[in-house]
């Protein structure tokens, strides 16, 4: 997509402006439970579409191998462009190059699908957050192939 960059941030205005327009406004989550106190600690990705930020996502760091994907957000006018799975491929690559075996996240139920065609596998049974429901899923992670390779 032309004039799409995604960049990993320190936590900033930007990521926490479009997460309240999604998350609290679009799917009245209270803001309470939005601001959980991770923020300071986590990695942050911001997709900017011709230098608007348009979709966020925040990476946790769960063990030395495994981290969860977070609070990922695209607002409503940027939507279905496939500014989400950019996203996610970028932290992906980001994990891979970190050295971890695995990403985990907590999918609302209506986005399911889409961490499917991602390549996520469902864990264990949904369950309810915010008053939405939701499934764990999880990513292997390939390592990144050796420049040494045997022919």
């Amino acid at each position: 997509m032309t004039g799409l960059e995604i960049v990993e941030v320190p936590w900033c205005e930007a990521c926490r402006e479009i997460r309240f327009e999604v998350f609290v406004i679009g799917q009245s989550v209270p803001p309470e439970l939005e601001v959980d106190g991770f923020d300071e600690g986590c990695a942050h990705f911001l997709a900017r579409l011709a230098g608007v930020p348009v979709g966020t996502a925040r990476v946790r760091p769960l063990r030395a191998d495994e981290a969860k994907v977070e609070r990922v957000a695209v607002v409503e006018t940027a939507r279905s462009r496939g500014i989400g799975a950019r996203i996610m491929r970028v932290i992906e690559a980001r994990a891979r190059s970190d050295g971890l075996r695995v990403l985990s996240l907590s999918a609302q139920a209506p986005v399911i699908s889409f961490y499917r065609r991602l390549g996520y596998h469902e864990e264990g049974p949904r369950f309810m957050e915010a008053g939405i429901e939701h499934q764990r899923m999880r990513l292997a992670l390939d390592p990144i192939p050796s420049s040494e390779s045997i022919c």
